[in-house]
């Protein structure tokens, strides 16, 4: 079964936006018998994501390092959980597991797992596509800066057209479907 890796908040936000769309995306991913492949947090957009697929009857596997595991985030009702023992191999086992992945509104923490990804695709690493879930202009900043990066020379046009960006689960998942 093909499946999407995640990266998401171990918050929820302010916005109840930001709670439909990680439970929409859920509902995309499961009408398209996707897995889910995430950071295993039962906390969070984590938490929520990873209920909705499983309330769903969808397959998620979590990836955790121990550390985290011990602070008991961990999502114990997971189809399969994996722990090791850092973060760096948690990231490359998430991408390694994945087809694609998808980075919800999040922290530091989504940031830095979404730029590993986009990175590595950079360095053909990996081929497979990464995406933006825009919710309500979330990401709109970053993306200012990303076109600032192209307009000042930083980046390449093709390295800037690594991530798609879609407001709209359905629409972010059609865009990533194609190129699988």
């Amino acid at each position: 079964m093909p499946s999407i890796c995640v990266y998401c908040g171990s918050r929820v936000g302010h916005d109840p936006s930001h709670r439909q769309a990680a439970e929409e995306l859920a509902a995309v991913l499961l009408r398209h018998r996707l897995g889910l492949i995430y950071g295993a947090g039962r906390i969070g957009l984590m938490g929520v994501l990873a209920d909705a697929m499983l309330a769903g009857g969808g397959d998620v596997i979590g990836v955790i390092p121990r550390a985290l595991m011990d602070s008991e985030v961990a999502h114990t009702g997971l189809s399969r959980l994996e722990v090791v023992e850092s973060m760096h191999i948690r990231k490359a086992r998430m991408m390694e597991l994945a087809d694609a992945m998808v980075a919800l509104p999040g922290g530091l923490g989504t940031l830095e797992e979404l730029f590993e990804a986009l990175t590595w695709a950079q360095l053909r690493f990996h081929s497979k596509p990464c995406g933006l879930l825009n919710v309500r202009g979330y990401f709109d900043p970053l993306l200012t800066f990303l076109d600032g990066a192209l307009e000042e020379g930083f980046i390449s046009a093709e390295n800037r057209r690594l991530v798609s960006v879609e407001s709209s689960p359905a629409q972010l998942l059609d865009v990533l479907l194609k190129t699988l």
